[in-house]
């Protein structure tokens, strides 16, 4: 029976990103005193990938894949020991079938020149191994030969799901395996093939009896049954000689079918609870296409948009009294505790580890690395700490960028720090863990640290500050977040160009977040990075000024404050500046910068509310404080256009629409203005 196999095709490619992702993973762990289990995890990998690209057709994958799994074999029957040789090989032959798996997903040509070069090394690698074999006395061979070559016979039961062929699973692949292990034997299984009339042609209904007589391990054979684990009943057993059936009886059995049945009933009943075990396992998960899942989150966002506004109307009718207002309240307030409820486990169906982002840097901390001679212990922590799938993907890049720079500029080389009374041995620490409604990601490293006077002097040179401003270490800190800002002596392939560390502040900001750095000149330096959850929902502060109400994101107030007039002074350029605590904070009126013709001019009439910019804090002059609420953001660029200061918008409970200020924005717009005009489409907008 044919089959098109082309709706297997994304549940195929994911699975065979997943089992790169085991096989790199495995292998960098990879070393002399690794534990087997390690190994058969990677062979496990190389193997789902060989079947499935052979089901498929894909002969260039599965041929490739073949000669690793070969290798891989021989490291775990301990005819190869593990080294660092081999482990590059096998890293390298990973790269390449990711290359090759990504030419299947957009239809691209892999580099041809670089598989053969590969697999020819492979081949050397295998080709040494036997060379080496044939090294050792005859006496030892025949010795492991008796030890290791003798034949055994398995009897095998194996009884598919019914599913087996609508989930893309060919049972002839399984028996082409099988026969390169031993001289098989097969029998179909008949008994519960309906009659034509009821059979579906996608449904498996046939069971499969078979002998093999091979050298292979119980373990060897339960592979060649991988690709199928957990959605079939299989039975393994091993026949003593004696045990074995004649084919005399063999050809009996065939020809008498009632004599035969009381084997395949014993095997589900021998199977039966590693099955119920193993389907349970698959079905606590599925595959979902993430448009869906975002279709469901947009309806979620529009659901509570209803409810505030349902919320708003009963406040209005509670007024007038009367036991109906009351029972519609109490409905409304069971509605809002259950659409809160919804709300934040459909987020959480977008929830994916920080481990998704970190699995990459063992890899790249060994290559850069080896690239610099240097030795460095990577520490991942917090790796199950989720955050949604949106940020999970923008935030790689950022850390890629840092971690580079932290291997580049901050850990030293063995001499240096030897010669510094460090251990050679340097320590650069991922972590990532929650607080206050916030992920928190922390990159620290016990290198060399920030070298302050050196990056002022770059600074002045390159005309970002003046050489008579005083400025504090956190601000010169904060220097090397400066477009074409760089202290390398030299352009290499890592660093020297000035392009990075900007771009990594960018594109935080862009998710809603903050970078800051912290660091002891010869201790090393840690750099901060705080990210909200989601990007879907805000905790906002909704703020007045005349009719008009605007959203505060709550993760950049510091306080609200009553101006008290001795605490304010003026400065040339009518910049208004206000005294908090030990600082003085520019007052940004948002009535004329946001172009609000509304709102009060009187700083005694309103509130300031302390916010927090890139290290900077700032003093927002609004008319009124309303209360805190969690907002769906909808994109302002989407359905307007983009506005400097603006990061989206949301609707009300009355049905109003309100911005969604974006505070570093806004700060910079003041600063860029100076003057009472407000920016043109901010005052459209408005």
């Amino acid at each position: 029976m044919s089959m098109d196999l082309s709706e297997f095709l994304d549940v195929f490619l994911e699975e065979c990103f997943e089992g790169l992702e085991a096989m790199e993973s495995g292998l960098l762990h990879l070393d002399a005193g690794t534990d087997l289990e390690e190994i058969n995890t990677i062979f496990r990998a190389a193997h789902s990938i060989k079947g499935g690209s052979a089901a498929f057709g894909f002969n260039h994958i599965s041929e490739f894949t073949h000669v690793m799994e070969t290798l891989l074999d021989e490291l775990r029957n301990g005819a190869r020991q593990v080294d660092e040789k081999i482990v590059d090989l096998l890293l390298a032959s990973v790269d390449i079938l990711r290359e090759m798996v990504d030419g299947l997903k957009d239809e691209s040509t892999p580099d041809e020149a670089r598989v053969a070069e590969l697999k020819n090394a492979l081949e050397a690698a295998l080709e040494s191994t036997q060379e080496a074999t044939t090294k050792e006395t005859p006496a030892t061979e025949t010795t492991d030969a008796q030890a290791t070559g003798e034949a055994r016979l398995w009897q095998i039961h194996f009884t598919p799901c019914p599913d087996l062929f609508r989930e893309g699973n060919d049972p002839l692949r399984i028996f082409e395996a099988l026969e390169e292990l031993g001289t098989l034997q097969v029998e179909t299984d008949l008994s519960t093939l309906p009659s034509l009339s009821d059979l579906d042609p996608s449904t498996c209904y046939l069971r499969w009896n078979a002998t093999l007589e091979s050298p292979a391990s119980e373990e060897q054979i339960h592979e060649a049954f991988s690709w199928v684990e957990g959605n079939c009943d299989l039975k393994i057993t091993r026949i003593e000689r004696e045990e074995a059936p004649s084919p005399a009886i063999e050809a009996e059995t065939a020809d008498q079918p009632a004599a035969k049945a009381p084997a395949p009933a014993a095997a589900p009943v021998a199977a039966a609870k590693p099955a119920r075990s193993s389907s349970s396992r698959e079905s606590s998960s599925i595959r979902v296409a993430i448009e869906k899942v975002d279709l469901l989150i947009n309806l979620m966002g529009e659901l509570v948009i209803t409810q505030s506004m349902l919320n708003q109307v009963g406040l209005d009718l509670a007024q007038e009294g009367g036991q109906k207002a009351e029972a519609l309240l109490n409905g409304l307030a069971q509605l809002e505790r259950n659409t809160r409820e919804l709300q934040e486990n459909m987020l959480q169906i977008r929830m994916l580890p920080i481990s998704v982002a970190f699995n990459r840097f063992p890899r790249l901390v060994r290559d850069l690395c080896g690239k610099m001679g240097k030795k460095v212990d990577l520490v991942l922590s917090g790796e199950q700490t989720e955050v949604d799938k949106t940020v999970l993907e923008k935030i790689g890049d950022p850390l890629v960028h840092l971690v580079r720079n932290s291997l580049d500029h901050g850990l030293e080389t063995p001499e240096v720090r030897a010669a510094n009374g460090k251990p050679e041995q340097g320590r650069l620490e991922l972590s990532a863990q929650h607080e206050s409604g916030n992920i928190v990601i922390r990159i620290s490293d016990d290198g060399a640290g920030l070298d302050r006077e050196k990056i002022l002097k770059k600074a002045i040179q390159q005309g970002l500050v003046s050489d008579k401003e005083e400025l504090s270490e956190e601000r010169i800190d904060n220097l090397i977040f400066q477009p074409g800002f760089s202290t390398a002596e030299k352009v290499s392939d890592l660093s020297g160009r000035g392009v990075g560390m900007d771009v990594v502040k960018r594109n935080i900001g862009d998710l809603g977040g903050t970078v800051s750095i912290q660091s002891r000149q010869g201790k090393g330096s840690t750099v901060v990075i705080r990210l909200p959850l989601t990007l879907a929902i805000l905790d906002g502060q909704l703020a007045s000024i005349g009719e008009d109400t605007y959203i505060l994101p709550l993760i950049s107030i510091i306080e609200s404050l009553q101006i008290r007039p001795e605490n304010l002074k003026n400065v040339t350029g009518s910049t208004e500046l206000y005294r908090f605590r030990d600082e003085y904070i520019p007052v940004i009126r948002l009535n004329r910068l946001l172009g609000n013709q509304c709102g009060t001019d009187s700083l005694e009439q309103g509130l300031l509310v302390v916010v927090e910019s890139e290290g900077q804090h700032a003093g927002l002059f609004v008319d009124r404080l309303q209360g805190q609420q969690q907002v769906v953001i909808k994109s302002l660029e989407t359905n307007f256009q983009q506005l400097d200061g603006v990061s989206g918008a949301t609707i009300l409970g009355d049905g109003r629409v309100a911005l969604i200020l974006d505070i570093p924005g806004l700060v910079q717009l003041f600063h860029k203005t100076r003057t009472n005009n407000p920016a043109p489409a901010l005052a459209a907008a408005s």
